[in-house]
């Protein structure tokens, strides 16, 4: 394939927003832009996205990262996609309509199919198949939940007049045309067989979900088809999730290179090489990625719900701190936690306990915990569901993380990350680019079309930005811990069967002028007087 463009573009599909990033050949970022969208919340649990609002924001930010670098569609080779994980479209195929809002990945709505099927089949088959355990968090309950509930859309998805996609398979359907995701994105599903490639007849029984609905499973880095405007021409290249986008961008391409991403959860992922490593220790098996026609990469994965979301919430709700960056100087403010443990159970539990049951608990509170103890504890809950995450790894992979390479929102916190260099007693590692997950999925669309000749001169790319060593003591880290275990247990086992009885109504949008009260409050406490 002959490349016209000095730039590969990435478009970065996420949870709160979508970005679009500019790359040259060294992967130094020429131009970004970025769009929120809303989250909505209809019911306790439930969390949605309007996939016709996501999709406007990608061509919006797709627009104005060319803008600003006075670029046009005809400078770029291609453009990769990286998108968040298992967040379920179903949509009309003749029109392109969605069907209903989009059912994000931290949903919790299918706790009780989750558990029938469970029942009814046993975890063991859904892991043997799939390397996951049946969760809410996978697409194929929540595609599953949409046919139960939405009259007629059985039948239409069984004609194949309805289409399922993880964003990934949304957008390329809307830039390109085509029904089609990546192997990373399926494997998310509960739907592909993980020796196969490809959709499980049986695993499509068991769920419920009709085979004419769902996309042609492709490698991650392939050109899939050209867009239409505002990226007219260009080849659209790559596909993956997020997290597998992040370990390509971290170019973690050998056998037990490991990688973590920061964000509103936080997801550990270990390159395991040719062979899936079926887990033990509640981790899930999963995609690495797969170049082109190469033979796929697998890995072991930790899936944290909540870190960043939890100083979100510290900002928002609580109102103790008015910016983010904020929670470090307060954290600063004292020694240690003053023995204060918070557990953000907030939808439950993911890797490695999967308890949807748990919910959040402040552990260890007495009369001496103030404002700068609790910012602590919110910072070291991220370094302990870390600090889990690589104990089940070293367990299941049998050779133990040696670093660790880091990026995301959270990287920028130096005491977060000191802290996690201690409480994991491995060096940590912060690139020049921390953009990871849209750097992995330029690297794949470049490498697609040969704008990048290999996974070693990407590997030359990579640059440390940053360094963290361990220092802790180890009396303490293990005391710590052993704490923070003890943490755990209390916030496991609260849900009751009645719980999901409870009368729910639609949850009241917070207004501004609430949070700029919260804000103005949390300034006032700050700065007295």
């Amino acid at each position: 394939m002959s490349i016209t463009g000095r730039y590969v573009a990435s478009i970065d599909q996420g949870t709160a927003s979508s970005r679009c990033f500019v790359f040259d050949d060294r992967a130094r970022i020429v131009s970004v832009a970025q769009q929120e969208h809303r989250q909505h919340f209809p019911k306790p649990g439930w969390v949605e996205h309007h996939p016709e609002e996501i999709w406007r924001n990608v061509l919006l930010v797709a627009r104005v990262a060319l803008d600003k670098a006075d670029l046009s569609a005809n400078d770029l080779c291609a453009l990769g996609i990286a998108n968040q994980r298992e967040t379920t479209v179903l949509w009309d195929a003749r029109t392109g309509e969605p069907v209903h809002n989009a059912i994000n990945w931290q949903d919790t709505r299918t706790d009780r199919l989750c558990r029938d099927l469970a029942r009814e089949f046993g975890q063991e088959m859904f892991r043997e198949k799939t390397g996951l355990p049946v969760s809410t968090y996978f697409s194929g309950p929540k595609i599953r939940w949409l046919l139960d509930h939405i009259p007629g859309l059985r039948e239409r998805a069984e004609a194949g007049e309805v289409l399922f996609g993880t964003i990934d398979s949304w957008l390329i359907w809307n830039l390109c045309g085509v029904h089609v995701t990546d192997v990373t994105n399926a494997s998310r599903t509960l739907l592909m067989n993980l020796h196969t490639l490809d959709w499980d007849p049986v695993l499509l029984e068991a769920i419920g979900v009709p085979q004419a609905m769902l996309p042609e499973i492709r490698a991650s880095s392939e050109a899939y088809g050209e867009a239409g405007p505002p990226l007219a021409g260009v080849t659209v290249a790559s596909a993956l999730g997020d997290q597998h986008a992040a370990l390509v961008g971290q170019t973690c391409f050998e056998a037990g290179d490991a990688k973590c991403t920061f964000g509103t959860g936080s997801f550990l992922v270990l390159n395991t090489g040719a062979r899936p490593v079926t887990s033990q220790s509640g981790l899930l098996t999963t995609l690495a990625y797969k170049l082109g026609s190469a033979e796929p990469a697998y890995a072991l994965e930790g899936s944290i719900a909540v870190t960043g979301a939890l100083v979100q919430w510290f900002r928002d709700n609580i109102g103790l701190i008015g910016s983010a960056p904020e929670i470090e100087t307060l954290a600063l403010t004292v020694e240690d936690n003053g023995g204060c443990y918070f557990v953000p159970a907030f939808s439950g539990l993911f890797a490695p306990h999967w308890r949807s049951d748990a919910r959040g608990v402040i552990a260890g509170l007495t009369g001496y915990i103030e404002r700068g103890h609790l910012a602590r504890a919110v910072l070291e809950a991220t370094a302990w569901q870390t600090r889990e995450v690589v104990d089940a790894m070293n367990a299941d992979y049998g050779n133990p993380v040696s670093e660790l390479r880091v990026d995301g929102g959270m990287t920028a916190n130096n005491l977060l990350m000191q802290t996690l260099a201690d409480v994991l007693d491995i060096p940590v590692m912060r690139p020049i680019v921390a953009e990871t997950v849209s750097l992995g999925a330029a690297y794949t669309a470049g490498l697609a079309v040969g704008f990048w000749p290999d996974t070693a001169s990407l590997q030359a790319n990579w640059h440390k930005a940053a360094e963290w060593l361990p220092g802790m003591d180890g009396h303490l880290r293990d005391r710590g811990y052993r704490k923070w275990k003890k943490a755990v247990v209390r916030a496991v086992d609260w849900l009751d069967e009645d719980d999901e009885a409870i009368p729910v109504g639609v949850e009241p949008e917070r207004s501004a002028g609430a949070f700029e009260t919260r804000r103005a409050t949390a300034l006032s406490r700050r700065h007295p007087g």
